[in-house]
């Protein structure tokens, strides 16, 4: 499996058949990435998830992508660094979802953000380090998986997620 680090916008990624959410509890448009792939997809994304909220911590979750180019948005919810209990079992546990939510729909390719670096706290080389060994443990997860291209809205995270997917499958 493929995978790239990318200075680039996560809802400018018209070839992922999915773009990842790092979601709030409610499923609503946040700031960051929520904020982002809300905007794209249009209103329709909100009313879809509002009968799936709240989503649990470690949860992942379908949806069609709407308006975005992609079809279809997987939601994580990962956890807050500062205040809750276990949060890198947590992002871990969300990552696996994800990860067998894409195996069930047979998705080939996904673009996902830095999970948990914005208003979850997560300190950026954890958060990286943690990403980089599920990405690299995929194919266990979702055989169909091809590529995954993690896109930084952040240029000083590209060398941090490179450094990180680069150890991750030296030690795989």
């Amino acid at each position: 499996m493929i995978i790239q680090v990318i200075y680039g916008n996560i809802v400018a990624q018209p070839d992922a058949d999915a773009v990842i959410n790092s979601a709030n509890a409610n499923l609503r448009f946040g700031s960051g990435v929520a904020g982002a792939i809300h905007t794209a997809a249009g209103e329709e994304l909100e009313d879809y998830c509002e009968p799936f909220a709240p989503l649990a911590l470690g949860h992942a979750l379908l949806t069609p992508g709407f308006k975005l180019a992609n079809p279809w948005v997987i939601h994580l919810r990962s956890a807050h660094y500062i205040n809750d209990e276990s949060p890198e079992l947590i992002m871990r546990q969300a990552l696996e979802n994800m990860l067998r939510v894409v195996h069930e729909h047979q998705i080939t390719s996904i673009a996902i953000p830095a999970i948990g670096t914005g208003i979850f706290k997560f300190p950026a080389e954890l958060a990286a380090q943690i990403t980089a060994e599920a990405l690299v443990k995929a194919p266990s997860f979702a055989p169909t998986l091809q590529w995954a291209r993690i896109c930084l809205a952040d240029k000083n995270l590209i060398s941090v997620y490179e450094h990180a997917v680069a150890t991750a499958q030296q030690e795989n």
